[in-house]
């Protein structure tokens, strides 16, 4: 299993030549790229060959492929997860597409890595492959009850088991942070299963939405792609004041990334 290279946590695109057909056409580029690493991934899981070590080096090409078309990515506090003992819930925004190819590059070769993810994202097409095989939590966004249901109960067992969580706890995808759309699923989901939680930051509209297909929007590389990961936080209590904290640490994130 591949790994980027990080120092004290922080990795940083280093700048090469972009070549001049990739500079005038990144989304093309990128695109004719990173789809066939989609159905390379997609033909290797319904062969029941696309493990963890499998999904983290294909993200891991992606990771490059943006980085070839110019894109500058940055990435700060990851010895935070790297060094931590146990299975733990990431707690995210959620910008766009970028994270759900990106993130498992940078935590899979760590630790064993699922997500909650909409249902539909297992009935894609072609994609569904890929994300069945790492088993994911799987929410319906239409009945609130079922999603708590089906996430603390089968985030705990996939924690009990080792394997960490990541949690968008926004209704939809947004460029702009709505703390009151930020729910807290995925605490409650850390106390239940007494691990903590990892916060993490991230600006990932380098990868624009779709106008009319929202997973394939144009591809911006002046816009730098950041993630950010915070300290381990255990749950106490309600969870209130460890709610506030990780919504201050998002906006702090942002706020600083936006000037």
């Amino acid at each position: 299993m591949n790994s980027l290279k990080f120092e004290d946590g922080y990795y940083r695109t280093v700048s090469e030549n972009i070549s001049l057909i990739s500079r005038a056409l990144p989304s093309f580029m990128f695109y004719s790229r990173a789809l066939s690493i989609v159905y390379r991934s997609s033909a290797m899981a319904r062969r029941g060959k696309y493990g963890t070590g499998e999904w983290s080096d294909s993200s891991i090409v992606v990771i490059k492929t943006l980085e070839d078309v110019g894109v500058d990515i940055e990435i700060t506090g990851a010895d935070h997860f790297i060094k931590l003992d146990e299975a733990c819930v990431f707690v995210s925004n959620h910008m766009s597409t970028l994270e759900t190819f990106v993130l498992p590059g940078i935590i899979a070769p760590f630790r064993d890595l699922t997500f909650v993810v909409k249902k539909s994202l297992v009935e894609y097409p072609v994609f569904k492959y890929v994300m069945r095989s790492r088993d994911p939590v799987t929410v319906g966004r239409t009945n609130p009850r079922d999603d708590l249901k089906a996430v603390l109960e089968g985030g705990a067992e996939r924690l009990k088991s080792g394997r960490s969580i990541v949690v968008f706890p926004q209704t939809t995808r947004s460029t702009v942070f709505d703390p009151e759309a930020f729910n807290t699923i995925g605490l409650k989901l850390a106390k239940r299963a007494n691990v903590p939680v990892i916060p993490v930051a991230l600006k990932t509209d380098a990868w624009r939405n779709g106008r009319f297909i929202k997973d394939f929007g144009r591809i911006d590389p002046s816009k730098r792609v950041h993630f950010a990961f915070g300290d381990p936080i255990r749950i106490k209590g309600r969870g209130t004041e460890e709610h506030e904290s990780i919504i201050r640490f998002i906006t702090g994130k942002l706020d600083e990334w936006n000037k």
